[in-house]
């Protein structure tokens, strides 16, 4: 695995094991159990993991991550630390850092972010910087549905077009922080927003941002 997403995911599986199965994360309806049962299913069943893209899927997906769920918490636990399985293509050093480094950054920040007493993480230069070259390729993406043109701005100034459509919200902050604004978590991303009243507040609001 590379260094970025093998150290996000082993930081991921410690935040899990230390808030317990129970704990509040900020992915809607989701307990800590629910999103360990999530990563595991997205590795290790490909069967089941399309339903996260094809609408006919979904009702397949929710009754393989039920059964992950109802799997003893230690043994997601070290599911997630192991990685997939022998031949699953992210088990490809290539493939493993650009699927899992954004997932798992985002979803250990899902985590951490919904405890009350969170405090922000400092990333090092070159994984902050890994995130914004992500950002950049993702950002039209991620934004396609934004009710409101988007662009991004890191506090050097660099820019990044996540949406053309009008009126304009220019979105300034670090890339991890960028990065889950862009991801639906914008309540608990720390930036800046700048642009009309209403359409800051109807992209702070909205849920049609992310895949």
């Amino acid at each position: 695995m590379s260094s970025h997403a093998k150290r996000e995911r082993l930081l991921l599986a410690d935040l899990l094991e230390a808030s317990g199965p129970t704990a509040p994360t900020l992915c809607e309806g989701w307990l800590t159990r629910d999103l360990a049962a999530h990563v595991v299913v997205r590795e290790r069943r490909p069967d089941a993991s399309g339903g996260m893209f094809v609408k006919a899927l979904a009702p397949r997906l929710e009754r393989v991550q039920a059964e992950f769920a109802g799997k003893p918490y230690e043994e997601l636990l070290q599911l997630i630390r192991t990685g997939p399985q022998k031949y699953s293509p992210f088990k490809l050093k290539q493939v493993d850092e650009l699927a899992n480094a954004v997932e798992f950054f985002v979803h250990a920040e899902d985590v951490r972010r919904a405890q009350p007493d969170w405090t922000p993480r400092t990333l090092d230069p070159v994984f902050a910087g890994t995130l914004w070259t992500r950002l950049e390729k993702m950002a039209r993406p991620l934004a396609r549905r934004s009710p409101v043109g988007l662009v991004l701005r890191l506090p050097d100034g660099r820019t990044a077009v996540a949406n053309r459509d009008t009126p304009v919200v220019t979105v300034t902050g670090e890339p991890g922080e960028l990065t889950l604004f862009l991801f639906g978590r914008q309540a608990h991303a720390d930036v800046q927003l700048e642009g009309e009243k209403a359409a800051v507040t109807a992209v702070s609001e909205t849920d049609k941002l992310g895949f």
